[in-house]
């Protein structure tokens, strides 16, 4: 069966480019030309990957996006913008976004980068279900974090941050390792992404503990464990 992707697009000519494009690559595609458009098919998580344009009319693509992850739908989402300084990269990233493409980009990149977060959406089940670090517990299947009896109410992409930093705990992990396990970066894109989550996760994690988590081990990465 073809993989579904969803198009946000309202230029008609880049649309019917991608599209075209994407139904060669094997894709079954589905387009909406406004964002209220593209939250609404976006909103059942039926699709594969989202393809989402960040000036769109009515409801532009960054509010679409947080509708959806404000919304529970963890759906890839692949932001096409003409906006490329590295403050607005880092505003999609941390807006819940998987990856952001700036435009004029060639359509092979496009496809390179689609392809790559749908391998990782094919990964096999997790071998356990519960992560544990000290009186931390995160139980994936319920998507929920506990630290001692407090509820963590986390952003889809801390909790991805978290189950990275979980699966490695009592290990320091570099920016490159958060780069590719947790953003499919396999270069750095030069911007803060990683401190601003990290800085989120940590408030959350720490706040109003009488130990600290998650620690910055300077000049190599980050650690989540007891503190040496």
């Amino acid at each position: 069966m073809s993989q579904k992707i969803l198009l946000v697009e309202d230029d008609d000519a880049t649309a019917a480019y991608i599209a075209k494009g994407l139904a060669e690559a094997g894709f079954a595609v589905d387009r909406a030309g406004t964002g209220r458009d593209g939250l609404f098919l976006a909103s059942d998580g039926s699709f594969d990957a989202v393809i989402l344009d960040r000036m769109l009319p009515g409801m532009d693509g960054m509010a679409v996006l947080g509708a959806l992850r404000a919304g529970g739908i963890d759906t890839p989402v692949i932001i096409l913008s003409a906006l490329g300084t590295p403050d607005d990269r880092v505003a999609g990233l941390t807006a819940g976004s998987d990856d952001y493409l700036v435009k004029p980009f060639a359509f092979a990149e496009l496809l390179a980068r689609l392809r790559l977060l749908l391998r990782r959406g094919q990964a096999g089940p997790p071998v356990t279900t519960v992560l544990r670090c000290g009186d931390l517990e995160m139980d994936l299947l319920a998507r929920r974090v506990k630290r001692g009896g407090r509820t963590l109410v986390l952003q889809p992409r801390e909790f991805r941050l978290l189950e990275y930093l979980l699966r490695h705990a009592e290990q320091v992990v570099t920016r490159t390792m958060l780069l590719e396990g947790v953003w499919d970066y396999h270069f750095d894109p030069g911007t803060n992404v990683i401190d601003v989550h990290v800085s989120r996760l940590r408030k959350k994690l720490d706040e109003g503990e009488p130990e600290t988590l998650l620690h910055t081990v300077r000049g190599a990465g980050y650690r989540l464990g007891a503190p040496n």
